[in-house]
């Protein structure tokens, strides 16, 4: 690592450090003697790195070593992966004293497997980047005499050997070989199995091109290497204008890894619990560091993709996602990240270019190590380095046991205490040149110390016992972006451009502080000097031959992105009175190039804000609006820079908009397009006025005596059956005719979904689609329909079959043979078209709250046009005849006619909708007797098994003579009731299951047929039994449970509140279902339904509300994360998935105790049985509930049934009220304040949690919960809690899973179905951090947002989108997607009242297009 660098650590060695050979010492040395600049004689024992890694796979076999989201390998796994290609590289005979190149796309899994591979051959590697330009390539491996070069999909080449051997390695560069003419698999080129997925990081890099080098040293194929053989060469800049070669040794860089455990987190080594974050090219030293920072000791590395790393200051939000723990970096690239996005960070090494002292006060805490480090590539990457407190001098500190460091004066005397000179670098990191020239003139021996082999650094420094300061260069090599650069290979660069006649390269720094590389040319007479830079709008040739845009594209095509200058034209370059180039009097601002300024560029408005901008990050104005700003000299440091800046007016802007849009005119425009829909949008959010809150709990009165009537009318049933039955003739009832009304309005679907239906039209009679006041009259009526709806039981189980009817009853229009298997919009604005198909748990509601706005809008479902399970439809969106949206997709504005969409937001998938519903179904109309039938029997489930219940007491109840003896022989009674009612219940739901499942079968069914009926029977029974159930599911019995039913459960499955058709399922050994997972389940169209198996495999986590789609699969130890689809293609096992539609996933291995995830002793698993027996407490107590409301109401009827009636709201909301009491108080008494913090599956605090989660799902949530989305009653529960709620908030959601971890401020929004998820479970621990959404800020509906994420003030992150873990979503922007990303120009969800009445105007039954 060049200049100042960075590094980690681990345990101290086990061993003694061996001592060096006694050395003499002339006078001036003997004065170093006892220095701590000498640590040589405290080198670690001599090893291999093959016997490093080769311990760490045996203490830590199956501990994640690499992991870049696509592909995750465990040390033995990654030992077998490097061996197997060890074994072809022997072949074409690799061994020690070979060398070879490596140039595979960075990122990727194959990168590091050919790195590894090549070691345990016995060879060193040679790396260059994937996109280094064909010469460079060509340069270093011609060079380096490579015996074989390892490319994409880890194919190894093996070069034509020399014709003409060479005695040392400086050979002409041979004619170039392009891609086309790369040698194929031939006996000369050898593919191996690469490790990435196809598509992959490293899909697209360019096979590199095998050149011939020189004769090296005597190989010797199959040996094991020794500590004396090289382990890597890296090429650095060279003064000459050729890279210049260092090779290192075994010894070299075993030593280098084994000093750096002796020197950080010696409180708290480095183990398998840490993450490595990998972001630096592998043709860069430092590169080293970050491998052997994970691979020494059991840790994990994780590839950072490139094209963050360029941006760097998107790189913050991902450490925080991938839970980094040990970072090596740059200090301007970390100066970029947010303080937020080190906080699990717990060793930073900065290195490369000097550190500001204000940056280091700002990053070192007591739980964060920080240093500073040293070390150039030709002393093994680090040499020094200091640890930073954050008070004092920056240093780069003493050197690393092993190391001698001394400084100089100009005569090579060493200074005295507080001098300056250069430096000088000896011990057992000192590498060598392949040149053996250069290596004599820069290793030569130091008579003045008495080393025999010594570095001159260049460096100057200060001496001081506390630790080295560094100062600067003495020669012309240069830092930028922590890349060491000479700038005689710049000047060698330039002067073979066309045209120029003279040329010095320099580095400038900008307002900003971004060093900038300056190329300073003069050209041949004849040319215009003031015809600016390379920047410049107009690129014609200069008379005399000079091109700024050609020489760019040469240049670019022969150094890396790093090394090329921006260019600038000049009359003359200064020179010293020693004639040498005065570098430091060449002319910096530039503005233009040499001679007159010329006229000024006159810009306004954004334009010109963003010149602004460009002249101080860049140090460079502008002359034309056509100007490139990566022409100008921006790097990706310069981007991120500028991308951080543009980002305070706009918030949404990513580095990609910069690389999409490098043009100034360009790139102003794409802002104030950004601008023009953020202006619109994302206005201050206040809270919800306080006389809707008001009229709110108002309301709840009436709402709940509504709730009372149905209460009054069951139990005047329930008494007639208790004279008759019990002989408690004592008991009230009603008229036998008012109970047969009541319970044909009341009770039955029909009268509750007309009674529901006509109160929907009154209170919203004159409502339109458009856009109202959040919290105004028009959103309280919206919500009162609802909460009406949900009073009635509208939607309850027992109508499912009549769904279709109450739609058309609401105002929806339903077209002939239109399948309706979700819930319609309370307002009426729906239209299916005749044929259309929609699926299960599809929101069609058609609003949401977004802000300070509620859009309302009409949704219309074209002929034919078929919409997949657990979608979103937008207010206003509109379904083209014959389109398909994919399951889990989010829909906005109009998709065409027989379009195939999928994801979220849904977008065009390029394919065309599956044809295996085109032909028409036949119709069997007693089908549908059949479903209705169904529903009628599941909702009665419930009522047989309280009948077992009382059956079972009947003996304590009968011939009680009053309420007092009543009341306490059912609670005396009560728990025996219980467990008979729940195992009754229970016992029918698996009756059931078992006797629907005997019709279901794989394929396609008509909906009128027996196979069809039963996948809706099961699906429908089981989504209730989650509810009725809900102490079996997520608990050791719910394996057992889901077996018991028909699927496949292999052994050690944990699953939760999963939903699946038995029959159907696999889910396999040691496999994780989360909460609300859907398996399968069933697709719809055209009058058909489609049922196909679906399997989990070994190990494979599917995350909250995941799911998969009929005849999908997840393979082996892969991963489906939240909200998340499993792909349609075949994929390797143990690759990871997220988003609608999937896309490979990052993932986060947590290394955790064995006997606390996957294999618990028996002494656990009794212990998690008792603790989830202790479920039974809430459920008695949540029995206990609706006994007394019984007796209370009935203890009012027995006076009068009007009182009952008038006074039975009351009753249900104060017995709400005591639910929701005794739910907090079991939380804090069984949990406490929970805290950010983790717990394996089987810990006491996850059993405890999951226990407390029952108190809610089957106490507060019935009682409650529900009946007080939206309101400030529900804030207020929360609040009791521990969560952390403002004023003015709507809430629609109870599923704050973790209270105390979530924030929720002043007037945001948390609409219907999301999940404010502040607990992840991967790998089988339990992880869990805050969640805050701030003032105004918005979470659209069926949003999930995941731990230590931030939604910004007055933010909106649209309707199915996933904010992902340590996300930071910016105040007042605008962001959507499953993950998000940032959400451009005027949402189609807002729909004007003017523009939904044109909308009605087209006919929605357009023609299908043709198959």
């Amino acid at each position: 690592m060049d200049g100042p660098t960075t590094t980690p650590a681990s345990p101290p060695q086990a061993s003694p450090p061996q001592a060096s050979p006694p050395r003499a010492q002339p006078p001036q040395g003997r004065a170093l003697l006892g220095s701590p600049l000498l640590r040589g004689q405290l080198a670690p024992p001599p090893r291999t790195l093959v016997d490093i890694f080769r311990e760490t796979v045996e203490r830590h076999p199956d501990v994640p070593a690499l992991d870049n989201g696509a592909t995750s390998l465990t040390y033995a796994e990654f030992e077998e992966a490097a061996s197997d290609l060890a074994e072809q590289l022997h072949e074409v005979g690799v061994g020690p004293g070979a060398k070879v190149g490596v140039r595979v796309r960075s990122g990727t899994v194959d990168l590091y497997v050919a790195i590894m591979a090549i070691l345990v051959a016995g060879g060193a590697y040679v790396p260059v980047d994937a996109d280094d330009p064909e010469e460079r390539a060509r340069t270093v491996f011609d060079e380096a005499d490579v015996t074989a070069i390892i490319g994409t999909d880890l194919v190894i080449t093996v070069p034509e050997p020399k014709s003409e051997p060479k005695p040392e390695p400086q050979s002409e560069t041979p004619p170039e070989t392009t891609p086309e003419t790369t040698p194929q698999a031939t006996p000369e080129t050898r593919p191996a199995q690469s490790l990435d997925p196809p598509g992959g990081a490293g899909a697209d890099a360019g096979q590199p091109d095998g050149i011939p080098g020189s004769a090296g040293a005597p190989i010797r194929p199959g040996a094991e290497p020794t500590p004396h053989d090289d382990a890597w060469v890296i090429f650095t800049s060279g003064s000459t204008g050729k890279p210049k070669g260092v090779a290192v040794t075994h010894r070299n860089a075993a030593a280098f890894v084994d000093a750096e455990s002796r020197m950080f987190l010696q409180a708290e080594p480095i183990g398998p619990q840490d993450r490595v974050m990998a972001g630096l090219s592998v043709a860069f030293d430092a590169s080293c560091e970050e491998m052997w920072l994970a691979w020494r000791y059991g840790a994990c590395l994780v590839p950072a993709p490139r094209a963050l790393v360029r941006s760097g200051v998107d790189l913050g939000p991902w450490l925080v996602a991938n839970e980094v723990t040990i970072v090596s970096t740059v200090p301007t690239l970390v100066a970029l990240w947010p303080t937020e996005a080190l906080a699990r960070v717990r060793l930073l090494i900065m290195g490369g270019e000097a550190c500001p002292p204000e940056l280091a006060a700002r990053l070192a805490t007591p739980t964060r190590e920080v240093w500073n480090t040293y070390g150039p590539t030709e002393a093994t990457v680090v040499a020094c380095g200091a640890q930073l407190t954050g008070e004092g001098s920056v240093r780069i500190g003493l050197p690393l046991d092993g190391w001698d460091l001394a400084v100089v004066d100009g005569e090579g005397m060493p200074v005295g205490p507080g001098q300056s000179g250069e430096l000088i670098i000896g011990g057992v990191g000192l590498a060598r040149y392949l040149d053996p020239v250069k290596d004599a003139e820069k290793y030569a021996p130091m008579p003045t110390l008495g080393w025999e082999r010594a570095y001159r650094s260049g460096d100057v420094v200060v001496n001081d016992d506390a630790g080295l300061l560094f100062q600067g260069r003495a020669d012309d090599q240069v830092k930028v972006g922590g890349r060491r650069i000479e700038l005689g290979e710049i000047d060698s660069a330039l002067l073979r451009l066309p045209g120029v006649t003279g040329a010095a390269a320099a580095v400038r720094a900008t307002a900003s502080g971004t060093k900038i590389l300056v190329g300073y040319v003069t050209v041949e007479a004849g040319a215009d000097p003031d015809r600016g830079s390379a920047a410049d709008g107009d690129h014609t040739a200069y008379q005399g031959g000079f091109d700024p845009a050609a020489a760019l594209t040469q240049l670019r095509s022969e150094m890396p992105a790093a090394m090329v200058p921006r260019l600038a034209v000049v009359e003359t370059l200064p020179t010293r009175t020693s004639g040498k180039i005065d570098r430091d009097a060449l002319p910096w601002p530039l503005t233009l190039a040499g001679g007159d300024q010329g006229p000024a560029l006159h810009l306004e408005g954004t334009q010109a804000w963003v010149r602004d901008l460009w002249v101080v990050v860049l140090g460079a104005d502008p002359t034309n609006v056509h100007d490139d700003f990566f022409d100008l000299g921006g790097s990706s440091l310069a981007s991120a820079e500028l991308v951080s800046r543009l980002r305070q007016r706009f918030p949404s802007t990513t580095v990609a908009d910069l690389y999409d849009h490098p043009h100034l005119d360009d790139l102003a425009r794409h802002l104030d397009a950004m601008q023009s829909a953020d202006a619109q949008l994302n206005q201050t959010v206040h809270p919800v006025p306080v006389k809707t809150q008001a009229g709110q709990l108002i309301a709840q009165v009436p709402l709940r005596t509504i709730a009372a009537a149905r209460w009054l009318i069951w139990l005047s049933i329930a008494a007639s059956i208790a004279q008759a039955w019990l002989g408690l003739d004592w008991l009230p009832t009603l008229p036998w005719p008012v109970t047969v009304i009541g319970a044909l309005v009341l009770l039955t679907p029909p009268g509750r979904m007309l009674l529901a239906a006509v109160g929907a039209r009154v209170i919203l009679a004159g409502i339109t689609p458009g856009d109202y006041p959040r919290g105004g009259k028009v959103h309280l009526r919206v919500w009162l329909a609802e909460r009406l709806a949900d009073e009635l039981g509208a939607a309850n189980i027992s109508g499912a079959a009549l769904v279709r009817w109450y739609a058309r009853l609401l105002g929806a229009h339903i077209g002939k043979g239109a399948e309706l298997h979700s819930l319609p919009p309370v307002t009426g604005h729906l239209h299916l078209s005749k044929g259309s198909a929609v699926g299960t748990e599809v929101d069609l509601t058609g609003h949401w709250i977004d802000g300070a706005t509620l859009h309302l809008g009409a949704i219309r479902v074209g002929k034919n046009a078929r919409i997949g399970a657990r979608s979103t439809l937008a207010p206003g969106c509109r379904i083209g005849a014959g389109a398909e949206i994919a399951p889990g997709s989010a829909v906005f504005g109009r998709v065409p006619p027989g379009a195939l969409w999928s994801g979220a937001p849904a977008r065009p998938t390029g394919g065309s909708p599956n044809a295996w519903h085109r032909q028409p179904a036949p119709a069997r109309p007693l089908w549908r007797a059949g479903y209705a039938v169904s529903s009628l029997v599941i909702a009665a489930l419930p009522i047989l098994a309280i009948a077992a219940g009382v059956a079972a007491v009947s003996p304590g109840l009968r011939h009680t003579g009053s309420w007092s003896e009543l009341a306490v022989a059912a609670l005396i009674w009560l728990p025996v009731g219980t467990v008979v009612g729940m195992l009754t219940l229970a016992l029918l739901v698996w009756a059931l299951t078992r006797i629907a499942g005997r019709s279901v079968a794989e394929g396609r069914h008509p909906v009128d047929s027996a196979p069809a009926w039963g996948a809706w029977t099961t699906i429908r029974l089981l989504d209730e039994a989650r509810t009725w159930l809900f102490p079996i599911y997520s608990s050791g019995l719910t394996p057992a449970w889901l077996r018991a039913l028909g699927a496949r459960i292999g052994a050690d499955v944990e699953a939760s509140t999963v939903l699946l058709i038995p029959k159907l399922s696999w889910v396999n050994d040691g496999a994780f279902l989360a909460d609300d997972t859907l398996l399968g389940g069933y697709e719809l169209g055209g009058g058909w339904l489609r049922t196909e198996r679906v399997k989990v495999g070994k190990h494979a986590f599917l995350g909250n509300s995941g799911m998969t789609a009929p005849g999908r699969r997840i393979r082996r130890d892969s991963l489906v994360a939240v909200l998340s689809a499993a792909p349609t293609t075949r994929a390797k096992a143990g690759v990871s998935w997220l988003g609608s539609p999937p896309e490979p996933l990052r993932r986060t291995t947590v290394d955790a105790d064995s006997a606390r995830t996957f294999a618990p002793p028996r002494r656990l698993k009794v212990a998690r049985g008792l603790v989830e027996f202790a479920r039974i407490v809430p459920v008695v107590l949540g029995i206990a509930l609706y006994a007394v409301a019984a007796l209370a109401l009935l203890a009012l009827a027995e006076r009068s049934w009007w009182i009952a009636l008038v006074l039975g709201g009351l009753v249900l909301m104060t017995v709400g009220m005591v639910a929701a009491g005794v739910t907090s108080i079991a939380k804090w008494v069984l949990v406490g304040r929970l805290k950010a913090t983790e717990h394996p599956l089987w810990s006491s605090f996850v059993w405890r949690n999951e226990l407390a989660d029952t108190f809610v799902e089957v106490m507060a949530a019935p009682w409650f919960a529900r009946a007080t989305v939206g309101t400030p009653a529900l804030n207020w529960w929360q609040r009791t809690m521990g969560a952390h709620i403002g004023r003015g908030v709507w809430c629609d959601t109870y599923w704050l899973p973790e209270a105390d971890l979530v924030t929720l401020r002043d007037g945001a929004t948390v609409n219907r179905g999301c999940v404010v998820q502040t607990h992840l479970f991967h790998d089988r621990v339990l992880s869990m951090d805050h969640v805050t959404l701030g003032a105004g800020a918005t979470l659209g509906p069926n949003g999930v947002v995941l731990p230590a994420a931030v939604i910004g003030r007055h933010a909106t992150v649209g309707p199915a989108s996933l904010v992902m873990r340590g996300e930071q979503v910016p105040e007042r922007s605008r962001w959507i997607g499953n993950p998000i990303g940032p959400w451009h120009g005027i949402p189609d969800a807002v729909v004007s009242a003017s523009a939904a009445a044109d909308d009605g105007a087209d006919n929605p039954d357009e023609t299908e297009p043709t198959a």
